[in-house]
């Protein structure tokens, strides 16, 4: 009897392992433009899916250096501090100003508030995250939150002293663009701090005939026009003219890695999701694991890297800046 038990639960592992890949090769998130990482966004918040299971912070999690086992939720809490600390933000006085760019449903927003005494303002171009953002936020918090483009934002010219950036470098189809208008916005002397999903430098070493498709999946699955490379990206930010001194990158893939598994594994270890969205929710949430395999495989193998990036904003006027110029290093 326990032998068949087991044969039947394998039977349906790999019916549901088919299941989730038919549903994930019918249905790609091509990237078309705005509006489709806008639609993509506004269907997750709705349906509660991925909030339920990711949390208010829907970034990957930082597990230390080296790597240890940790609850999924806190290490995506932690990577926040983390983060603040890497780019010298709690240094920062209470009532700094800074901006989230891409700020989801406002996790990391409500954070940088709530324990560093910061102003935040968050964007974003799906309007159901701005609405949930707002209802998350409690009163008392200085967060707010608005639909805005992140190629073209209505803020003027140097208008906050933190511009901050979490995963949201891929949604871009102009990543020079994405650089120039979140430097723009910054104050003479404010900082930019980005994390960001990467590629291998493909000018170094060109992807080869594997990776050209796992690559493809990784763009297509998730509304993607193109990940930069750490170099890549540091360049453009080094570009804008707007940099005082150096562009400072790190790799924090070894740091992030387990996010991908753990990912997968809350579909486990928390079974009434099925409960809570039902069988549609189930299948909704299945479709997303080949895309966490090919993540894990990506980001395991080299292909893709996990991007620090941190620069200040020149304190000259921004016509002579232009024609400075900017080394990018390594930290």
């Amino acid at each position: 009897m326990p032998s068949m038990l087991v044969y039947y639960a394998l039977g349906l592992v790999v019916v549901l392992s088919g299941v989730g890949i038919i549903v994930y090769l019918a249905t790609p998130r091509k990237f078309k433009s705005s509006n489709t990482v806008a639609n993509s966004y506004d269907q997750w918040t709705q349906d509660g899916i991925l909030e339920f299971y990711w949390g208010e912070h829907i970034h990957l999690g930082h597990y230390g250096s080296p790597p240890r086992s940790k609850d999924f939720l806190k290490a995506k809490e932690d990577f926040v501090h983390e983060m603040a600390r890497w780019g010298g933000l709690d240094k920062l006085p209470p009532g700094t100003t800074l901006l989230d760019v891409g700020c989801g449903i406002g996790g990391s927003s409500r954070i940088l508030a709530r324990d560093y005494g910061f102003s935040t303002t968050g964007i974003t171009i799906s309007p159901h995250q701005v609405e949930r953002g707002r209802q998350l936020t409690p009163d008392g918090l200085d967060s707010k939150f608005q639909v805005d483009d992140a190629l073209a934002m209505s803020f003027p010219d140097n208008s906050f002293d933190v511009v901050w950036s979490i995963e949201a470098g891929p949604h871009m189809p102009d990543k020079a663009r994405y650089a120039q208008e979140m430097m723009r916005v910054l104050k003479p002397g404010g900082i930019l701090v980005v994390a960001d999903w990467n590629q291998r430098d493909d000018r170094k070493k060109p992807l080869n005939a594997w990776e050209k498709p796992v690559m493809r999946q990784l763009l297509d699955q998730w509304s993607h026009p193109s990940f930069s490379s750490i170099e890549g990206f540091s360049e453009q930010i080094a570009e804008t003219g707007l940099v005082e001194g150096e562009v400072v990158t790190a790799d924090w893939t070894k740091e992030t890695l387990p996010s991908w598994l753990d990912s997968i594994w809350q579909g486990v270890v928390r079974p009434n999701g099925l409960i809570k969205f039902g069988f549609s929710g189930f299948v909704k949430s299945l479709r997303e694991v080949p895309t966490m395999l090919l993540m894990r495989l990506a980001f395991g193998v080299g292909l893709c890297r996990f991007g620090m990036f941190r620069a200040r904003k020149t304190t000259r006027l921004p016509q002579s800046a232009t024609n400075q110029s900017s080394e990018v290093v390594q930290a």
